[in-house]
C-alpha cells in the first residue's frame, strides 16, 4: 500500500492491505449510519478502491467526502478501539525514542503510554497497524492499538520531538559529504593567501603569470564546449533500440495484470513545495497543481513554508487549500535553506515517490502518470527522474528570451545529452523525482548546499544510481530583470563551487565511486564552468587585437597562437549558436531562434554572478540569495496559452488506469 511507510522499521515486511474480518462491520456502513458520508459519495470512493486498492477512510478525506474526525470515530467503532485526544492526553516521549520519531511520522503511529501491562499505540492507519503489530510486539511487549487523526499524531511528536527532527534534517547526509564542515575563516586565509600571490606573481612576473591564466582558461573553454558538442551529437544520434526494462516496480505498484501496458496498480506520490516569503502566490499554486490529472486520491502535495516566514504562513491560512494538499511548518534553526526544508518535511510524506516542486512551477498534467509509468518499467539503479524546465513568459524582454534559450539549451540538450555518455546528472531543483528508499538511504539532500540539487546529482552517481531525463515539461516564470538574475546565478555558481570543494575533499574516493571518464565529466561541468566564468575576462581582451589596440601577451605569443585563439573564440561561438538553434526547433520556441547569436552579449552577466559567488563562498557560504516570485506571473491567459503550446512537445501518449463504471445510480453527483 503505498501511503503506508512500514519497510521503514527495520526488518519490517512491507505492508498489504488487509481488509475488513469476517464479522467486522464495513466502515462505509458506520458512516452512513453516523450520517458522515453522501452515499453516491460512498459509491464512488467504494470503486474507487477496488481500482486502486486504498483504504477507503483515505480516499474519502482526499477528496473531502468525510470530515477527519468522523472518520476517526467511524474507525474507532470498526475495530473496537478508543480515539485518544493526543493534543489533551500527552504521549510518554521516552516510547516515542525506542520507535524513532523519523518511524513514527512515517507509520503514523505513536507509542501513547503504557497502561495495565500493555504498550497503547495510536494509529491513522488501523489496517496497516496489523501489519506493524509483530514488530511493535517485539519492541514493547503486550500492544493495544488506539486511534487517532494523523494531524494529531503529528502534533503530539513535533510538540516533544521538534528540535531532534530539526537536528536530523540538518545533519543527516554524512559529514564528509556535506559542506557543514566548511569553515569560513580558513577560506578567507585561503583566499586572501591566493590574491596576494596572483598580486606578486602579476607584479614581478606578468607575462608568465597572464600566460599561464590564459593558457587554464583557454583549456577550460575547450573542454567545457568539447563536452557540449559531444552532447549534442550524443542527442543528433539515433536512439538505441529500447531496452529490456526490468520487472523492477516501485513500492505500491503491485505485479498485477496490466491493462493496454498501464500498471496494474498506481502508487501514492508525494510531491514537496518549497515556499518562501510568497504573498499571493497559492490561489495560482491552487490552480497550477489542481491540473494535474493523477489521482487526487493518489495525490500528497505538501506546502514546506518556515515558522517565521508570517507571509506565507498567513496567505496559506487563508487559502481554500483541497484536501491532498497540506501545509508542513519547519521550525526555526541556524539555518534556513530549501534542502533543510526538504529533509524536514520528507518525513511527512506519505508517498513510495517523493517530487519536488517550485512555488511558481506549472507542470504539464499527464506528468505524475509519466513518472509513474517511467519508474515502473526503469531498472532497479534508476532512482532520480528529472523532467524539462520551460518559461511562460519567454517574451517579457530581451533577458527572458536569453534565459529561455539557455534554459533549453541545458534541460534539452546538455543533461540529457550528459545522460545519454554515461556521466553523472547534475539535477535541476524541480521536476524531480525519486524512488523514496534510495533518497532516504543516501540522507537525502545537504541543507548546507545552496545548490543542493547538483550535489544529489552527484551523491546518486557516487551511490551507483542513476539519473534518466523524461519528456515532460514544468513552466517556470523567468527571471528577467539583471539584478535578480545575478543574484540568482550567483547563489548557483556558489553552490557549485562548494559542491565541487566538498567531492574533491578526498580524490581517490571520488576517483573510486565515479571512475574516471565521470570523475573527468565531474571536473569539466563544474570546476570548468566556474573558470569559464571567471576568467572570461581575459579572453575578452584579444578583441582589443581587432580594433587595432595594444595587448600586453601579444609580443610574447606564438605566431600561431593567435589565430588558434580567434578559431578558438569563432568554434566555441559556433557551438553555442548550433545547440540553442537545436534547442529552440520546436513549435513553441521557434520565435527564439533569431535571439540565439545574442547569447554572446548575454553570457557575460554570469562572469559578474561568479565573482559574486567567489565572494560569498569566503564570506557567506551558507547565505540563500532568495528569488522573488509572481513579478511577471500575473496574466492568467498568457500562462493557460504557454501551458497549451507545451503539449506537442510531450511525445508518448498519456498513461491512467481508467476509471471504473459506477453502478446506478447514474446521476450520483460529481466528486467534490
Amino acid at each position: 500500500m503505498p501511503q503506508h511507510q512500514p519497510s521503514q522499521l527495520p526488518g519490517a515486511a512491507p505492508a498489504r492491505l488487509v481488509r475488513a474480518r469476517r464479522g467486522r462491520k464495513p466502515l462505509g456502513q458506520i458512516l452512513l449510519e453516523m450520517g458522515a458520508v453522501d452515499p453516491g459519495d460512498l459509491l464512488r470512493a467504494v470503486a474507487m478502491r477496488d481500482r486502486q486498492d486504498l483504504p477507503l477512510g483515505d480516499i474519502l478525506l482526499a477528496h473531502g467526502w468525510v470530515a477527519e474526525g468522523d472518520l476517526t470515530a467511524a474507525l474507532a467503532t470498526q475495530w473496537g478501539a478508543e480515539a485518544l485526544d493526543l493534543i489533551g492526553q500527552r504521549p510518554d516521549p521516552r516510547l516515542m525514542d525506542r520507535l524513532g520519531a523519523e518511524t513514527c511520522l512515517r507509520a503514523a503511529v505513536l507509542p501513547w503510554r503504557q497502561v495495565g501491562g500493555a504498550t497503547v499505540i495510536a494509529t491513522a492507519r488501523p489496517d496497516a497497524f496489523q501489519a506493524l503489530l509483530p514488530q511493535l510486539t517485539a519492541e514493547f511487549g503486550p500492544c493495544a492499538m488506539a486511534l487517532a487523526p494523523e494531524r494529531d499524531i503529528h502534533a503530539a511528536l513535533l510538540a516533544t520531538r521538534q528540535t531532534r527532527l530539526v537536528r536530523r534534517a540538518e545533519t543527516q547526509v554524512p559529514a564528509r559529504l556535506s559542506c557543514r564542515g566548511a569553515d569560513a575563516r580558513r577560506s578567507a586565509l585561503a583566499a586572501l593567501a591566493l590574491l596576494a600571490l596572483l598580486t606578486a606573481g602579476l607584479l614581478l612576473a606578468p607575462v608568465l603569470v597572464l600566460g599561464l591564466l590564459l593558457a587554464w582558461t583557454a583549456t577550460a573553454l575547450v573542454l567545457v564546449q568539447g563536452l557540449k558538442l559531444a552532447a549534442l551529437l550524443a542527442m543528433l544520434r539515433p536512439r538505441a533500440p529500447e531496452r529490456q526494462r526490468g520487472a523492477t516496480l516501485p513500492e505500491g505498484v503491485l505485479p498485477l495484470p496490466t491493462q493496454r501496458g498501464r500498471p496494474g496498480r498506481l502508487p501514492m506520490v508525494s510531491i514537496m513545495v518549497p515556499m518562501f516569503d510568497e504573498h499571493d502566490i497559492a490561489p495560482r499554486l491552487v490552480a497550477r497543481l489542481g491540473r494535474l490529472d493523477y489521482p487526487k486520491e493518489l495525490l500528497d502535495i505538501l506546502l514546506v513554508v518556515e515558522e517565521e516566514d508570517t507571509v506565507t504562513r498567513t496567505a496559506l491560512a487563508g487559502a481554500d487549500l483541497p484536501h491532498w494538499m497540506r501545509v508542513v511548518v519547519v521550525p526555526n534553526g541556524p539555518i534556513k535553506t530549501k534542502p533543510r526544508a526538504l529533509n524536514f518535511a520528507l518525513n511527512f510524506c506519505r508517498g513510495s515517490i517523493i517530487g519536488v516542486y517550485d512555488a511558481e512551477d506549472a507542470p504539464d498534467a499527464d506528468q505524475i502518470h509519466k513518472v509513474v509509468r517511467h519508474f515502473a518499467e526503469a531498472p532497479e539503479d534508476v532512482i532520480c527522474l528529472q523532467g524539462i524546465l520551460d518559461f511562460y513568459n519567454p517574451r517579457t524582454n530581451w533577458l527572458s528570451r536569453c534565459f529561455t534559450v539557455e534554459y533549453a539549451v541545458w534541460f534539452r540538450v546538455l543533461l540529457p545529452g550528459i545522460a545519454r555518455l554515461g556521466l553523472a546528472v547534475p539535477l535541476g531543483g524541480t521536476t524531480l523525482f525519486f524512488r523514496r528508499g534510495p533518497l532516504q538511504e543516501i540522507g537525502g539532500w545537504d541543507a548546507h548546499n545552496v545548490t543542493e540539487d547538483a550535489d544529489l546529482g552527484i551523491r546518486l552517481a557516487r551511490h551507483g544510481y542513476r539519473t534518466e531525463l523524461i519528456d515532460t515539461v514544468t513552466g517556470e516564470e523567468a527571471n528577467c530583470r539583471a539584478l535578480p538574475w545575478v543574484k540568482q546565478r550567483s547563489r548557483w555558481q556558489k553552490g557549485f563551487a562548494m559542491t565541487w570543494r566538498v567531492h574533491m575533499r578526498n580524490p581517490v574516493q571520488l576517483w573510486r565511486d565515479l571512475g574516471a571518464w565521470r570523475l573527468f565529466g565531474f571536473q569539466v561541468m563544474f570546476l570548468g564552468s566556474l573558470t569559464q566564468a571567471l576568467l572570461a575576462p581575459l579572453m575578452w581582451t584579444f578583441w582589443m587585437l581587432a580594433l587595432g589596440l595594444p595587448h600586453a601577451l601579444a609580443a610574447t605569443l606564438p605566431g600561431w597562437m593567435l589565430p588558434a585563439l580567434i578559431a578558438l573564440f569563432l568554434g566555441s561561438e559556433a557551438v553555442n549558436i548550433l545547440c540553442g538553434l537545436w534547442a529552440v526547433r520546436g513549435p513553441r520556441h521557434r520565435h527564439l531562434a533569431p535571439w540565439v547569436p545574442t547569447l554572446h552579449l548575454y553570457h557575460p552577466l554570469g562572469t559578474l554572478s561568479a565573482w559574486k559567488a567567489l565572494h560569498e563562498v569566503v564570506t557567506r557560504p551558507f547565505y540563500w540569495d532568495k528569488t522573488q516570485h509572481g513579478v511577471y506571473d500575473d496574466s492568467d491567459d498568457a500562462e493557460e496559452e504557454a501551458l497549451a503550446a507545451a503539449a506537442p512537445l510531450t511525445a508518448p501518449a498519456r498513461v491512467r488506469v481508467p476509471a471504473p463504471a459506477l453502478p446506478p445510480p447514474a446521476r450520483s453527483p460529481a466528486p467534490r
